[in-house]
């Protein structure tokens, strides 16, 4: 009787799959069954190990030791951060201890761009007449941005185009002097009582009131005086454009309100001066 073999068994090397092996066995049983064997396969883990079915993940330390730097050089940057904050308070503190004023930006409320605190800063028998000459600053700002205005109508109804260009350099550069020159060295003036800001006050001022006098007249000195908005250079645009002529008498009316409130000022000024002194 024939019996056959255990598949599972150690002992069984005929192999159905190998070369020769299954039907040379199979020719030599005279036709018989084909035999195969089968062996048990092992568990393949996530690791790529053998025998042990469980994954192995692997943590570099590297990355661990990186994280912990970055954690520790962010928090020491953060202790430096605060000691800087600390140091500028501690700075800040001591400067307004020794009386000496602290000029943060404050003014335009909507845009700071300059320091500006006359009731806290100027004595209350000076308060007023440094509005007023902040009014008359701001008077000078009105009087170059009307100007601009005036000639860029002119230059776009026909006229030359050097006007719009000295126009802009007009009041590029006359409204951040005029604050530097004459209207700061005031305000310092009043709030130090320096008698060096006061007489560069009166230096400038005077300059600038000379200023004002010469666009109201606008003489034909430089290409007929169309570049200032004063009184000549507004009846000759009106004789050609009375658009353009309209803008320039609004023009010369606010350089003659200038002049004559620059002149109050400098009056006022050098009577405070004189009588505080």
């Amino acid at each position: 009787m024939y019996r056959d073999p255990n598949p599972f068994d150690e002992g069984a090397d005929d192999n159905a799959f190998s070369n020769g092996g299954g039907r040379g066995g199979a020719a030599a049983g005279g036709g018989g069954k084909s035999q195969f064997q089968f062996r048990p396969t092992e568990p393949v883990g996530f690791g790529g190990g053998g025998g042990n079915g469980d994954a192995a993940v692997d943590i570099p330390l590297d990355n661990m030791n990186g994280s912990n730097g970055k954690q520790s050089e962010l928090s020491q940057w953060q202790a430096d951060l605060k000691r800087r904050e600390a140091d500028i308070k501690r700075r800040e503190e001591a400067l307004k201890s020794a009386g000496v004023p602290m000029e943060d930006k404050n003014w335009p409320p909507f845009f700071p761009i300059i320091h500006h605190d006359i009731a806290n800063e100027i004595p209350a028998n000076a308060q007023r007449l440094q509005y007023l000459a902040f009014a008359s600053w701001l008077g000078i700002v009105l009087c170059l941005v009307w100007n601009f205005i005036a000639v860029t109508v002119c230059w776009i109804r026909g006229g030359d185009s050097k006007l719009f260009f000295l126009a802009t350099i007009y009041g590029m550069l006359g409204v951040p002097l005029s604050y530097l020159m004459w209207y700061r060295p005031l305000y310092r003036a009043m709030r130090t009582d320096s008698a060096f800001s006061f007489g560069w006050f009166f230096l400038c001022y005077m300059l600038h009131i000379g200023f004002c006098i010469i666009a109201a007249i606008a003489p034909p000195i430089v290409f007929r005086g169309e570049s200032l908005t004063g009184i000549l250079a507004a009846i000759d645009t009106f004789s050609d454009h009375a658009l353009v002529g309209i803008f320039y008498f609004v023009g010369f009316a606010l350089f003659s309100l200038e002049t004559v409130v620059s002149i109050w000022v400098l009056q006022r000024v050098y009577m405070y001066f004189r009588g505080h002194k």
